[in-house]
């Protein structure tokens, strides 16, 4: 019996932080390793054009995560890893996807209709600085899986919508044409960790109050050190559900180390002891692929041969696919 296949995007717009770590990276290696599932990761350097228009950016973020994936140990052997642009039939599969997708499903898309708000709001064009390319993007995500008939997509709660706007496109296509795509679904862990930032907001690349992942060991210690904190003394108890020092403590910790974490809170730990022990917590677990992550970083071939390995495994899925859709909607040879 074939295995499911589990497609997951990473897109190339920032420095991976604790929170990519503990809420996506971590578990879908995890996931990988067991070897229940046909996977496939990769970077989505197309969708960060979308986000981003300074090259330096999109070129440096595509090269920290795949040496991160690499680093904390994803198997490219038993699953495929690949750049999104160097797949060129995610691209036109994309275009023949816009082909069959109603524009009123792109109208309803929460990145668009948040946008036109935010502008009406201002008191400017509900369009201005919307691109087409954030108008599209669910198409391109899209293509992104049906691509490769990917049965599962692990999302955020954030994502759900995409997932059925894909959907919505498969079934459209198959009734036109035949069947020819899987119809995907998404797959919503709540169990998965999400980490506050440094001011208690989600961390995220937007707030910019994030934790990168491979920093050096004083560089860690510092960022750690200016998590926001309440002004309880030494001695006085303090809330684990009120703090984000213990909220990242428990993504990291052992059970038995959370539950040592949650009685030094009672006993009133000081802030600055909590910071200590939280740095030398998540050093000890980062320090041997951070390691690893700096060498891979050094090395651009080894990255580079990793990359174009994915890719050829990717396209050899990926060709015959888009021969039968083209086929389907008749872009065939005439002998």
């Amino acid at each position: 019996m074939a295995k499911q296949r589990v497609l997951t995007g990473i897109t190339t717009t920032g420095t991976p932080h604790l929170g990519n770590y503990v809420g996506a990276i971590r578990p879908a290696i995890a996931e990988s390793q067991r070897g229940e599932f046909d996977a496939f990761f990769f970077l989505a350097d197309y969708h960060a054009l979308i986000k981003s228009h300074d090259p330096s950016i999109v070129h440096q973020s595509s090269r920290e995560i795949a040496a991160t994936w690499l680093a904390l140990g994803l198997d490219t052997d038993s699953s495929t890893f690949y750049r999104q642009s160097d797949v060129p039939e995610i691209a036109e599969l994309s275009w023949i996807l816009t082909c069959v997708c109603a524009k009123g499903l792109m109208n309803r898309s929460h990145a668009y209709k948040a946008a036109v708000q935010a502008n009406e709001q201002n008191g400017d064009d509900p369009d201005n600085g919307v691109t087409m390319g954030l108008f599209s993007y669910p198409i391109l995500m899209a293509a992104d899986i049906l691509m490769f008939n990917a049965s599962k997509v692990p999302v955020g709660r954030d994502q759900i919508q995409h997932i059925e706007m894909a959907r919505d496109m498969a079934q459209r296509f198959n009734h036109l044409y035949g069947k020819t795509f899987v119809l995907p679904e998404a797959v919503v862990d709540d169990d998965v960790a999400v980490l506050s930032g440094l001011d208690g907001r989600k961390m995220s690349k937007s707030y910019g109050n994030t934790i990168p992942l491979f920093l050096p060991e004083k560089k860690l210690q510092k960022h750690i050190n200016k998590i926001k904190t309440n002004l309880l003394e030494p001695g006085e108890p303090k809330d684990p559900a009120d703090s984000t020092v213990f909220e990242i403590w428990q993504a990291f910790a052992t059970a038995e180390q959370t539950a040592d974490m949650r009685q030094k809170f009672a006993e009133g730990i000081a802030w600055g002891q909590a910071k200590k022990d939280l740095f030398d917590l998540i050093n000890t677990q980062v320090a041997p692929a951070r390691e690893r992550y700096e060498a891979i970083l050094a090395d651009s071939q080894f990255l580079e041969s990793e990359l174009k390995k994915g890719a050829e495994k990717a396209r050899a899925q990926a060709a015959p696919m888009l021969a039968s859709v083209r086929k389907a909607v008749g872009l065939a040879a005439f002998s």
